[in-house]
Formats: structure tokens, C-alpha cells, sequence
């Protein structure tokens, strides 16, 4: 991986030290002239069989792409609009029952927190926390679902083996796993897992993707499909759902969304996805490089393991953030935490490290 030629693809990289992509990634300049060149040509041609033929043809090449990344098949794959919607998705569709138990750990995003609080208030489920690191040996007889992070938002671990709960299906939050870290949905012992499209894989707000297991596709029904998730539309009321993860992609998810995404992934992937074990690789290095540099400056960083996220406790995270802003220095404060976290890329390099280090207060 020419690891200059792809810091180039991100305009940001010209003022900032962007170090934010756990929010959202950088945007490379071919997604934002894929965005140009969608809009363009309806301007001119109209929307009409052109149009969709094209999306249409997107959508299937996005949905391989997403496939690829994440060791599946593509036909196992939903196009979604963020990962939030993978996991109402999931919900929605499991048939829990008033007093069924939804396991999940004590380091949530508010994006598995809501859906969850919902379904306990709508639908009478329990909801049990338990600490991140302990949730796989925390699973007992009522226990029907976990749901947890893939990698924890606020540190950067990695969740445990879970393929030992063969009988407890899984749900996992890809948000910060996905295009930041090696994943195999087979080898993580998984039932679905839900990503971004414009945290690592740099898309656009509005993409992601949900991935559900073949043994749990027949189990997993559509709670309302629409046009697009449905195999002979024409047929009206006895329109059947496609029979494929298709079923549960986004109601509608727009031809420059798609165009966008797919130009994020071609620049972060290249050819055929080779590129990917580079980008993994050399993020996780300069993450680990960020980290031991706080910790021999005297931060004390929250206990991680080798994936792209830094966090480290700070007196007035608010504060601080707003200072290294001002300085061209972009990353995040984990409300709550006392932390600010740092998400870093294969993008960057050591000047945003040491841009970093240096306008820490």
C-alpha cells in the first residue's frame, strides 16, 4: 500500500489533522466527484431508466464490496443507511417476548442503548448490563440475544471469543469494527452484524450495512418491505420479499449515496480489496504508536487493544477538544467519560501524531 498516494485521496489532510473517523471518516475526492457526477447527469438527462438502471447496477457493486470486507457472501448483505438501522432491523424482526432477555455490556453507543431501551418498553424484554469484558461467560438460560459492540467505541477493545454461545444468537455493533480492523463475520460466531458506511469505509451519512447469518435468514423476516426489497414488485399484494438479505435493505437510499460509497471503497480497498490488510495494518501501528506516546508523556490511556481508537482521560475533555480544534487537531469527546478520543487511520500519518502531541495542553 502506497501509504502517501492514499493520505492524497483526502482533501482534509491539506488544513487538518483529522483524526475523527470513528464519528465520521474522511471524505476522499472521488467520492465527492461520484456525488457531482450522479447529480450532473440527472440534471441534464432527467431520472428516469438511465438513472436507476445505474443505481441499480451501484447497489449490487456496493453490496459485493461490503460482502468482500467482511469475509461473506454478498446474498447475506443488506444496504442500510447507518448502523443504527441494522440493529432496529434485527429487533424488530426477532420474535422476543415480554420477559426474554437481551444481554449487552456497560459500553454501548446511545445507537444500540436506544433501540434496546425501546424494545424493553414496548415490548417487555429485560435488558441486562454486564462489563464488556465479561459478557460472554455472563449468558444464562433466559438469556435470547446479545447485543454488544464488535470494537467498544470509548476504548478500542475487542470483544471476546463468542463462538462457544452457538445457542444465543449475536448481534454485533460494527460501527467502529468494519473497514477499521480484519473482520470475518463466520469467525466472530455471530447471527448479524451491523456497520457504517461513513465511519472507515469513508462513505457518505446514509450508508451501512447489516449482515445476518444464513442460519438465521429464514428466521429473521422482513418487517416492512418496500419496493425495492421485494422480488416481483409488479405483483402488488402478492408480492413475495426477496429471498436474499435484500429484504432488509433501506427503503430507499439514493443513487449519489450509493455512487459515493463505492468511490470511498475503491480508494480505501484498490483493486479487488487488496489493499485492505495494508490499511488495517498500518492504522492499527500508528494507533499503538499514538497510544504508548501519551502513556510516556503521563496520559492515562483507557486500556485498549490493537485497533484504531485512543482514548485518554483528560481534566476537561470539552475544553481540550475546543482548544486542539483551534489548533487544526480534530477529534472526539466521549461525553460522560472524562475522555477524549482519538480514532486513527491508515490516512494519517506521524505529522497529525505529533500535531496531536504537541497542542495537548
Amino acid at each position: 500500500m502506497d501509504a502517501a498516494a492514499l493520505r492524497a485521496e483526502f482533501p482534509v489532510f491539506e488544513r487538518y489533522a483529522y483524526l475523527n473517523a470513528g464519528t465520521c471518516g474522511p471524505l476522499p475526492r472521488a467520492a465527492a466527484a461520484a456525488v457531482g457526477g450522479v447529480l450532473a447527469l440527472a440534471a441534464e438527462q432527467g431520472r428516469a431508466d438511465a438513472y436507476f438502471e445505474a443505481m441499480l447496477d451501484q447497489r449490487t457493486r456496493l453490496r459485493e464490496g461490503y460482502a468482500g470486507l467482511l469475509g461473506a457472501a454478498s446474498d447475506d448483505v443488506a444496504l442500510t443507511t447507518c448502523t443504527s438501522e441494522g440493529i432496529v432491523r434485527v429487533l424488530g424482526a426477532l420474535q422476543l417476548e415480554p420477559g426474554d432477555e437481551v444481554l449487552t455490556s456497560d459500553e454501548e453507543h446511545p445507537g444500540l442503548q436506544g433501540p434496546l431501551a425501546a424494545a424493553r418498553d414496548q415490548r417487555g424484554i429485560v435488558v441486562r448490563v454486564v462489563p464488556f469484558a465479561q459478557i460472554a461467560e455472563a449468558v444464562e438460560p433466559q438469556t435470547k440475544l446479545i447485543a454488544c459492540s464488535h470494537v467498544s467505541w470509548v476504548n478500542g477493545r475487542m470483544i471476546g471469543d463468542l463462538r462457544a454461545l452457538a445457542d444465543v444468537p449475536v448481534l454485533l455493533d460494527g460501527a467502529q469494527g468494519a473497514g477499521a480492523v480484519p473482520t470475518d463475520v463466520t469467525a466472530l460466531g455471530c447471527a448479524f452484524y451491523a456497520g457504517s458506511g461513513q465511519k472507515w469505509l469513508c462513505g457518505p451519512v446514509g450508508s451501512g450495512m447489516l449482515w445476518i447469518s444464513p442460519r438465521w435468514s429464514e428466521r429473521l423476516p422482513a418487517p416492512g418491505p418496500t419496493y425495492l426489497n421485494l422480488d416481483v414488485p409488479r405483483d402488488g399484494l402478492a408480492a413475495a420479499p426477496r429471498a436474499d438479505a435484500g429484504r432488509h435493505d433501506a427503503s430507499a437510499q439514493s443513487a449519489e449515496t450509493t455512487a459515493a460509497a463505492l468511490a470511498a471503497l475503491d480508494v480505501l480497498g484498490g483493486a479487488g480489496g487488496a489493499q485492505w490488510p495494508g490499511v488495517h495494518e498500518r492504522a492499527a501501528a500508528l494507533a499503538a504508536q499514538l497510544a504508548d506516546a501519551l502513556a510516556e508523556r503521563g496520559r492515562e490511556v483507557a486500556p485498549r487493544d490493537r485497533t484504531t481508537l485512543v482514548s485518554w482521560q483528560d481534566a476537561d475533555p470539552p475544553a481540550t477538544q475546543a482548544l486542539l480544534a483551534q489548533d487544526g487537531v480534530i477529534i472526539r469527546d466521549l461525553p460522560g467519560t472524562g475522555l477524549l478520543r482519538a480514532s486513527v487511520g491508515a490516512w494519517n500519518d506521524d505529522s497529525d501524531i505529533d500535531r496531536l502531541l504537541t497542542a495537548l495542553p
